[in-house]
């Protein structure tokens, strides 16, 4: 069997993955590239910078780099329906949201990436604890214990 066809103990894989599930998975990872981006870019303007700011640009730049793991690996754990991936891809969510407040507070061209944050963090978060979602990633809601002894 392939890797593809051996069922997981996270989800049921008898079900085709909800499309909920995967535009969840896409939000996530179109997060994580934009922070892998600006981390590269930081890091390149770091680098190359002649002023004191050298130190500060790399740091900025390896700190984005290693924020971006975990929309991403949260995104990869969507898409194999693995049901640890929601903590990580909510947490993210929670933390878009003053990152986008923040921009939206800004009096310039940040105003439009926060609109867009936010909206995408929302919309995230909204096909995250959305039932659909929950019962295709195997995660049972509070209070439901195994029925199945």
């Amino acid at each position: 069997m392939s890797a593809e066809q051996i069922p997981t103990p996270d989800a049921p894989s008898a079900e085709p993955r909800p499309g909920r599930l995967t535009a969840a998975a896409a939000l996530a990872a179109l997060e994580g590239l934009v922070l892998a981006v600006g981390g590269v870019w930081m890091l390149v303007l770091g680098a190359t910078s002649d002023s004191g700011d050298r130190q500060q640009g790399v740091t900025l730049g390896v700190t984005l780099l290693v924020l971006a793991l975990l929309p991403l690996l949260a995104a990869r754990g969507l898409l194999l329906r693995r049901s640890w991936s929601r903590g990580p891809a909510v947490i993210t969510q929670i933390m878009a949201l003053p990152v986008a407040y923040s921009l939206l507070q800004a009096d310039s061209v940040a105003i439009p990436a926060g609109i867009a944050l936010a909206a995408v963090a929302i919309t995230a978060l909204v096909l995250l604890v959305n039932s659909e979602t929950t019962r295709a990633l195997g995660i049972r809601g509070p209070g439901a214990a195994e029925e199945t002894k």
